[in-house]
Formats: C-alpha cells, sequence, structure tokens
C-alpha cells in the first residue's frame, strides 16, 4: 500500500569504512586538482601510473589497488561518492565493517584482475570485448557492484535513490547498471564498461561463497577447524598405541572415540576431564 505521508529524505549514517572511503576518494581529487594546476605534466604522470591499464598492470601491480581513488571529473566523483554514501553505508550497517571491506576490497581488486585478464587475453583479438590499450579509473565499476549486491540482498524493498527514482532495489540495480554500460559503450570506454561488469560478478561471487561473518572470519575457522581435526586424529592414534601397549601388559583400558581414558569408575563417560 503506498504510503500518503511525508517521505523523510535523509542520507545513510556518515562513519565507518564508508566514511573512510568517501574521504580517500575526495582527498584524491582534491590533491589532483591543485597538483594538476601546478604541475600538470608530473600530475598526468602520476595518474597514468595509478590508473588500471591493462598493458601496464602486469608491470605495475598497484594499479590494481589503486584505480578506484583516482578521479574521473567532478560530477562523477560526486554522484559517485552519493551513490557509495548510500549502498556502501546499508551494507555496512547490515553486514558489518569487516564484511563490507571484504566486499569492496576483493571486488575492486579482483574484478580488475580479471578485467585485465580478458583485456589481455580476448580483447587482443576481438577488441569490441575489452581493448587492452584502454583504461578504467574512477568509483563508479565498484559503485555499480554495490548496487548489484544491494539489489540481491534486498531484490524486493522498494526504496528512493538519489531522492528522485523510487522502485524496487532488483530494478534499480538493473537499470542503472545497464544505462552506465551503455554510456561506456557509446563513449568508447570499453574496457571500463568490462572492468564494471568483472568488479559486478566478483561482487555476486562474493556475496555467494562468503560467509556472513567474513571471508577471512571464514577463513581461519576453516583453518582452525583443520588443525582441530588433525590433532584429534593425532590424539586417537597415540591412544591405540596406548590401548595396544596396556594389553601386552595384561591389562585392558578403554578408550572412546575421541581418544579419552575412560576410568574404570566412570559412571557417565561424557563427565570427564
Amino acid at each position: 500500500m503506498r504510503s500518503n505521508g511525508p517521505t523523510l529524505l535523509a542520507l545513510p549514517p556518515f562513519r565507518g569504512l564508508t566514511r573512510k572511503l568517501i574521504l580517500s576518494a575526495a582527498i584524491s581529487f582534491v590533491f589532483f586538482l591543485i597538483f594538476g594546476l601546478v604541475y600538470r605534466g608530473l600530475a598526468e604522470t602520476i595518474v597514468g601510473l595509478l590508473i588500471l591499464v591493462p598493458s601496464e598492470a602486469p608491470k605495475l601491480i598497484w594499479q590494481f589497488a589503486t584505480w578506484p581513488f583516482v578521479p574521473d571529473g567532478f560530477l562523477n566523483v560526486l554522484f559517485a561518492l552519493l551513490s557509495l554514501w548510500y549502498f556502501g553505508s546499508a551494507l555496512e550497517e547490515e553486514r558489518g565493517t569487516r564484511w563490507f571491506g571484504e566486499l569492496f576490497f576483493v571486488a575492486s581488486i579482483a574484478g580488475a584482475f580479471l578485467a585485465t585478464l580478458i583485456s589481455l587475453t580476448v580483447g587482443r583479438y576481438l577488441p569490441i570485448i575489452g581493448p587492452y590499450d584502454q583504461y578504467s579509473n574512477g568509483m563508479w565499476p565498484i559503485v555499480m557492484a554495490l548496487l548489484v549486491v544491494f539489489g540481491r540482498l534486498h531484490a524486493n524493498e522498494t526504496l528512493t535513490f538519489d531522492f528522485i527514482f523510487r522502485a524496487r532495489a532488483k530494478y534499480i540495480a538493473a537499470i542503472f547498471l545497464l544505462i552506465y554500460l551503455v554510456v561506456d559503450w557509446f563513449t568508447g570506454r570499453r574496457f571500463d564498461a568490462l572492468n564494471t561488469i568483472c568488479n559486478c560478478f566478483v561482487a555476486w561471487a562474493f556475496v555467494q561463497l562468503a560467509p556472513r561473518s567474513g571471508l577471512r572470519h571464514g577463513v581461519s575457522e576453516s583453518w582452525f577447524g583443520l588443525r582441530n581435526r588433525y590433532y584429534r586424529a593425532k590424539r586417537r592414534r597415540a591412544a591405540k598405541k596406548f590401548q595396544v601397549y596396556m594389553r601386552k601388559q595384561g591389562k585392558d583400558v578403554n578408550i572412546d572415540a575421541s581418544g579419552r581414558y575412560i576410568g574404570l569408575d566412570d559412571d557417565d563417560p561424557d563427565d570427564r576431564v
């Protein structure tokens, strides 16, 4: 049912990792703006070292991490950071800072790596997919990935995006991603479009595969579980050797499935140290 009451136009809380990412991108924009006015040639050289260029990224590996923080115009930066604030804060509040940080950096780094790999292989023979001599920079590809994740987690939730568009999250994600890719295609930024698609794919895969507590927590839990299984197996082997030794001495001992000794006077095998 549609509400007839007033609509509250408010952005999410400005805090956490989302705030740090926005401030980092804003500081980067101001830096390159001022530095470009004073030392234009040097500023362009630095930009060329930081943006994602498929032909250079294998040698300049930091490009896989730095490309989102290289600005691409005032309006692009403004609306990209507003979108990051809107969706990033919502995801961080819902899933936590660790999960959101892993999502952001895994999607941006792994997505950039995947786009570079496709561009250097298939793109050399089919430039229409993603020419290896183009570049990608700015927050929009990773913001599109966050939008896809939000649409995946809140598919049927109705929301107002940028105070203008009101629709279900899955439709907003699909429409904005399609518009962005079409604009990239007709403006000739096809590698940027490929990078956006790869960022969205990695982000979607992260949501499907990573535990709710975060990828790092899941890996650590798996490691500790593997280590504990190893020690339990080691203890069971030692218990069997001890049992064989005691039988040779003419004594029978009881060992449970975990390799722990069960005394003859133990009424409850679960009540032991």
